[in-house]
């Protein structure tokens, strides 16, 4: 069988980046059991509830949910358990002397396969008020027209 190349997405975490402002992030492998990988590549996973948190200079994955194997047996996976992370001890570091600072979090981005292994993105993230997500939506609604416009200028339509 040949090895698997490229990146596959499996879920992806899109209202964190309009709940949060996301200022770092980091790639990291996760420690799964059999059933959990086969689950993901079926392409079922949930990041909604998600968060990571870190103790003892380990992070650790928790409130993502990953439903049990179909066809696994008694040998099958509780779906919301806590997950390790796997990081360099710099990258930890780092991460702890950011989360403690008032009002940051640790949020996954996106779960996906990279050349075969479960990799998950975590965000560094810090919350947006309701003004910000305003602003931001309003932003991107000017950005939209503006591109319209053009392209309509550019056909000789208006």
């Amino acid at each position: 069988m040949a090895r698997e190349q490229g990146r596959k997405l499996i879920a992806q975490n899109k209202k964190a980046r309009h709940d949060y402002l996301i200022e770092d992030t980091w790639e990291a492998g996760l420690v799964l059991t059999g059933t959990e990988v086969k689950s993901l590549r079926a392409g079922r996973a949930s990041l909604v509830d998600g968060f990571a948190e870190i103790d003892g200079h380990e992070v650790w994955l928790q409130g993502v949910h990953i439903p049990e194997y179909t066809q696994g047996t008694w040998t099958n996976h509780a779906a919301r358990r806590k997950r390790k992370l796997l990081l360099h001890r710099s990258e930890i570091a780092k991460m702890e002397r950011k989360t403690t600072e008032k009002g940051y979090t640790l949020v996954p981005l996106a779960l996906y396969f990279k050349d075969g292994r479960a990799k998950v993105e975590i965000g560094l993230a810090r919350g947006k008020k309701t003004y910000d997500k305003r602003h931001a939506l309003a932003e991107r609604q000017a950005n939209r027209e503006k591109e319209q416009a053009l392209g309509r200028r550019l056909k000789g339509m208006a």
